[in-house]
């Protein structure tokens, strides 16, 4: 007979205990492919966004929420910077290139974002139809903006304050659809664009009379458009010239002006810090029951060996070898974790995917189910390994069982 149909049908002999063990195992390393996707995509979505931006510089505050408003724009602002202080800072000589964001308003939680067209350029963004934005309230939409609402060119809509569907409409001032994005995986899909002077224009209900009476400037932050000098904006994405600008930009900033820097890759650490307890908390759910799964498996193999000396004592005379005999044991070990192994990557896959239809938040994020990492191949090898440890003691017993005893008392 076949080797490893022997091996499958000792197995298929006792289905609960095969099924007990395969589950266990599965279940841990269900848990711990969960957290590899979330974890990787995380880190990924992380990178994609915060590229190209060494340093953000808004209105005093909180540090991670300057972060997490205005490079993954899922926070509230701190407050607003005037667009003249804001101008000084980005003529400095160790600024490679600066980026102005306004924000305040959105459209069915999907944030408006007032800023140049040097922001979506920082994320390869690419028009899927229509145009860029150029006159005020215009504005080119993200590819999960435009899939979601759904909106298309030639649409229009009024913003609301805030980030909720309950906030203040300014209907009065509707903006219009000139461009969709391609889908990029950044960001940028969860994001309207229009330029800095509609989101001033939505909110001059009763100030147009007076800006005709303010002192103008030219931005050039804003590509040389004429301003009067109480204008405000969110945040400045910043871009170093050179590494100096690290150690002296964000000491210039908080300290003598009434602006704070801070700088995503140092916050997202952080962020990734505070994260990484409860990630840390749940790897070790999945590897005790990995480790009882284990210790289960061996305990089946030990016991199975007891009950089948007779059978390996009839295998050996009639002509089997004992590597054959240690190899049955080893081989039936590696196919229960190697079972265990493709139920439980199919079991943190299917969790994901679950998780990306039951749960709308998750579209906006880019999560997805259907990638797979060189780590998982390092799972289903490392389930193999454990399924020869699990064996060892077992298939040594095979070997050194004595045909001719346990035939003299069978």
């Amino acid at each position: 007979m076949n080797l490893f149909v022997l091996v499958w049908n000792y197995l298929k002999a006792k289905p609960l205990n095969t099924l007990l063990n395969v589950l266990l195992l599965a279940l841990g390393i269900g848990v711990i492919i969960v957290l590899l996707l979330f974890k990787n995509q995380l880190s990924e979505k992380i990178g994609g966004a915060t590229k190209g931006i060494d340093l953000v510089v808004g209105a005093k505050g909180s540090p991670l929420q300057l972060i997490l408003c205005n490079v993954f724009h899922i926070d509230f602002p701190t407050g607003n910077i005037n667009l003249q202080e804001a101008e000084r800072l980005a003529k400095h000589r160790l600024i490679k290139q600066a980026i102005p964001l306004a924000l305040g308003d959105s459209y069915q939680n999907f944030r408006i974002v007032g800023t140049t067209q040097a922001y979506p350029d920082l994320y390869n963004s690419k028009l899927s139809q229509g145009k860029w934005w150029k006159s005020d309230l215009e504005v080119t939409v993200g590819a999960t903006v435009a899939a979601l609402i759904p909106l298309k060119v030639g649409d229009t809509f009024a913003s609301a304050h805030g980030l909720s569907k309950e906030g203040h409409a300014h209907d009065e001032n509707r903006y219009r659809v000139v461009g969709v994005l391609q889908s990029s995986g950044t960001v940028v899909d969860n994001l309207i664009l229009t330029n800095v002077p509609s989101i001033w224009k939505v909110h001059e209900e009763d100030a147009a009379n007076e800006t005709d009476t303010l002192p103008q400037v030219i931005s050039k932050l804003l590509g040389g458009v004429s301003v009067d000098s109480t204008k405000e904006i969110t945040s400045v994405l910043i871009k170093y010239k050179n590494p100096m600008a690290a150690i002296q930009l964000p000491r210039l900033v908080n300290g003598q002006t009434n602006m704070q820097a801070a700088s995503p890759a140092f916050e997202t650490a952080r962020l990734f810090t505070l994260l990484g307890v409860g990630t840390e908390v749940l790897m070790g759910f999945g590897y005790v029951l990995i480790f009882i799964s284990a210790l289960s498996i061996f305990i089946a193999l030990y016991n199975s060996l007891k009950e089948r000396k007779y059978d390996l004592a009839i295998m050996r005379s009639m002509g089997a070898s004992r590597s054959k005999l240690v190899f049955s044991v080893l081989l039936e070990g590696i196919i229960l974790t190697l079972m265990g192994a493709l139920v439980g990557l199919c079991l943190g896959h299917a969790v994901l995917w679950i998780f990306t239809l039951t749960v709308e938040e998750s579209s906006r994020t880019g999560m997805t189910a259907l990638v797979f990492y060189t780590e998982e191949w390092m799972v289903l090898i490392g389930s193999c390994l454990l399924g020869v440890i699990c064996a060892l003691l077992p298939a040594w017993q095979a070997y050194r069982t004595d045909i001719h005893r346990v035939l003299a008392g069978g």
